[in-house]
């Protein structure tokens, strides 16, 4: 066998883990390539890419699902669902401008393995909550199915769940059904304009504990972009019927009167600026460090008071506060005195998402597991991989 193997099929793909998996030789596992800059590099002579196995299986828009291939291309599945008014709800991240890559790129399976999601994670989950089933080849060179392709079917849920976050360390999947939704009719974001971290967080506690249904709360400090050029923005996404979106925006102007400075962006506006949020568009065209920081949302404003006492950086915040993403002007990567700062502020976890691979070699690029649960990640990666031929040392080097 070559240096690199593209399979059609299943059971070409099994043929490949069934050889890596006698042979004890390790294999870095990819879709089309678009997040190996994220993560550490795998140490591997052989690359397996899976965008092959593509296309759609079964789509019935009345139903709300859809069963494709993993190596089908985000964008074609993203265009086909658009026919029919619908949408993946995730909103899957399109990292080309952080990561230096061609913007078409990245398939249905990479968003899964990394479980991608977007602002409306707050109120639609994160991408693994819409994963009703998979099928998949193990690291032993075994085909496998976990769970299946209708609602009400919750058989290996756990397991098709489990799949998402394992960057392709556990076993490469072939398809997923994968549950969707109608588009909202309308949308607006209700914007308060120059308040502080603090009372950004303050603000959007306040209105994700409200009757509003808010589907999304960011906050983008002053100066960050265009959009932020005269004022810091704390954005409110509202989504749903017009007559609807119109009642729940009355609802959160009585709600945050206190704020005084408020404006709204519409429709298409709307819709550019979570793009924009989503994609972390503010940080495309530099190799600084980036962070993706998961923490308590009342407690992200804080970390950041901190961090800026000590660092030169740049960051914006989504998920009500609760997910910041950092990036460290000086261009050294800080991690030990950030991920301090987590510890010190409740827990939570730090990813560096770019680097240099100098860097991303000589540290944890993913969040440090306490012993107990590094020797529950090795016993699961041991059950799936017991040769560690998939992806070995992607997240964390002892496994």
């Amino acid at each position: 066998m070559g240096e690199g193997f593209q399979p059609k099929t299943p059971r070409e793909l099994e043929a490949v883990v069934k050889w890596a998996a006698a042979e004890q030789v390790p294999l870095e596992v990819i879709g089309s390539g678009s997040k190996r800059k994220w993560g550490r590099q795998v140490q591997s002579a052989h690359t397996l890419r899976v965008d092959g196995i593509s296309g759609i299986i079964d789509y019935e828009p009345d139903e709300l699902v859809i069963t494709l291939k993993a190596g089908t291309p985000i964008q074609e599945v993203q265009a086909l669902l658009a026919q029919h008014n619908q949408e993946l709800p995730f909103e899957p991240m399109n990292l080309s401008g952080i990561l230096d890559t061609p913007e078409t790129a990245g398939t249905i399976g990479g968003v899964l393995a990394t479980n991608l999601s977007g602002p409306r994670r707050l109120k639609a989950g994160a991408a693994r909550d819409h994963v009703l089933g998979l099928k998949a080849v193990s690291g032993r060179g075994e085909i496998f199915k976990a769970g299946g392709r209708v609602v009400k079917n919750v058989t290996g849920y756990d397991l098709s769940r489990g799949f998402c976050s394992s960057w392709g360390t556990l076993a490469v999947a072939t398809s997923f059904s994968i549950k969707v939704l109608p588009r909202a009719a309308g949308e607006l974001t209700f914007a308060l304009l120059g308040l502080t971290p603090q009372q950004a967080a303050d603000a959007m506690s306040q209105a994700m504990g409200s009757s509003a249904e808010v589907s999304s709360a960011a906050y983008l400090p002053k100066g960050l972009s265009t959009l932020t050029q005269e004022h810091a923005l704390t954005l409110l996404r509202l989504e749903g019927i017009p007559v609807s979106v119109d009642y729940r925006l009355n609802k959160l102007r009585s709600l945050l009167n206190q704020f005084t400075q408020q404006e709204t962006f519409e429709s298409a506006h709307s819709q550019q600026i979570w793009a924009d949020i989503r994609d972390i568009t503010v940080f495309a065209g530099s190799t600084n460090p980036l962070w993706k920081l998961s923490v308590a949302p009342t407690q992200g404003h804080k970390i950041i008071a901190e961090m800026e006492k000590q660092f030169a950086l740049k960051y914006q915040m989504d998920w009500a506060g609760g997910l910041i993403w950092l990036e460290m002007l000086s261009g050294e990567v800080h991690d030990v005195p950030l991920r301090q700062l987590i510890a010190d502020y409740g827990g939570g976890h730090a990813t560096l998402v770019r680097a240099g691979a100098e860097q991303r070699a000589s540290i944890d690029v993913f969040q440090p597991q306490s012993e107990a649960l590094m020797a529950l990640s090795r016993r699961l990666k041991a059950q799936f991989d017991p040769h560690s031929v998939l992806n070995p040392g992607r997240m964390y080097a002892s496994i």
